[in-house]
């Protein structure tokens, strides 16, 4: 469905995120589909005549007419706009629609090239300049900022990980949460898994926010907020540190998985959910489902995919054969050429020695799950 853009007409997007990227030239929305697969919590538009007929299965929306009729539908609708449009034109066209700084959105531009990322619009208040700083990371480019102060050099709460694809579990806390980070109370980190590497600032981390090995020490030391990081379902004790804390979901949670031919979603579906829940993991985590090539029109593995956003990988036999795996099968290798399927895919995509289950048969599908190292 391609959204016409008319004067007087408000046109009528679906928002499912907090930050939409627009798009209106053949580089940007290169950009902005790169931009779309790492940064978690974004809607994309860009113009039709570059559509390149995946925009549906990606939740790409697509609009012909001017981006300037587009504009204030985003500005209401969304915490914050990335841009890839000359930053001349941007002034231009959102000039008419500013309100207040307390609640216009965040604005922020790339160049052409994805080279520079600029903070336009809400700087502070918006959330503009973490906007760009974080989007800069993700792009690897340039972050320019202009406001004179550029206030504390912190962790933004609400796009903490984001550039890597992290997601909070509810954002109920989100508000307590940043109050605690930006007034400099003592907030503790747990990470548990996913990247190392969120500090984007030269200076280094506040005092104020400390980390701690375990969710145990950190209740221990009584904070006032938390910042947890992990794959892992939080235990009715752990969640005590949840009173002013969030839990951020790295994506670093991999399925390998096999089935029979003609497997229904819905079967493929209940087993990972039920594999899961018995291993303590959270579903938000997931990554990646791989399998054997074998399995790449595999409709049931297909749709369970494309309903959660996870990346669908499938590797050849000889491939597969490389690994070496707990528990080969003759009977597998007689069909498939390989002597295991969900073991070795995972194991060749996560990179992971140990895994959380190595193997489990169910019905008509094989699953096997590993966690990515960091």
């Amino acid at each position: 469905m391609i959204i016409e853009l008319q004067e007087g007409i408000q046109p009528s997007v679906v928002q499912k995120n907090s930050y939409a990227i627009v798009a209106i030239t053949k580089h940007g929305v290169e950009i902005s589909r790169r931009l779309h697969t790492m940064f978690a919590n974004s809607d994309l538009y860009y113009m039709s005549k570059f559509e390149k007929g995946d925009e549906e299965q990606k939740h790409i929306q697509l609009f012909s007419g001017s981006v300037r009729m587009l504009l204030p539908t985003l500005f209401k609708q969304y915490k914050g706009i990335i841009m890839i449009i000359s930053l001349g034109a941007v002034v231009r066209m959102i000039a008419p629609i500013l309100q207040d700084k307390k609640t216009d959105p965040a604005v922020v531009v790339i160049d052409d090239r994805g080279e520079n990322v600029i903070s336009v619009l809400s700087g502070h208040l918006g959330g503009a300049n973490e906007l760009t700083r974080e989007v800069a990371a993700t792009l690897d480019a340039r972050a320019i900022i202009t406001t004179a102060s550029d206030v504390q050099k912190t962790i933004p709460v609400d796009l903490f990980g984001s550039r890597f694809g992290w997601v909070w579990d509810s954002a109920e806390k989100l508000t307590p949460v940043s109050a605690s980070v930006v007034n400099e109370e003592h907030v503790a980190i747990v990470q548990e898994s996913g990247e190392r590497n969120w500090w984007m600032h030269d200076a280094p981390i506040p005092e104020s926010i400390i980390s701690y090995p375990s969710i145990a020490e950190a209740i221990e030391a009584k904070p006032k907020a938390a910042l947890i990081v992990t794959h892992r379902l939080l235990t009715k004790e752990e969640e005590v540190i949840l009173e002013n804390g969030i839990v951020f979901r790295p994506k670093t949670v991999v399925i390998g998985m096999g089935c029979n031919r003609g497997t229904s979603a819905e079967e493929i579906e209940q087993v990972i959910v039920d594999t899961l829940a018995e291993l303590h993991i959270s579903i938000k985590s997931v990554k990646a489902l791989c399998t054997i090539d074998l399995k790449k029109d595999e409709a049931g593995l297909l749709e369970v995919v494309e309903k959660y956003g996870w990346e669908f990988v499938y590797y050849p036999p000889v491939e597969l054969n490389t690994v070496t795996i707990e528990a080969p099968s003759d009977t597998v290798f007689k069909y498939t050429g390989a002597y295991g399927v969900s073991e070795p895919a995972v194991r060749l995509y996560s990179g992971a020695e140990q895994l959380e289950l190595v193997k489990k048969k169910s019905g008509n599908v094989t699953i096997s799950v590993g966690v990515i190292p960091f």
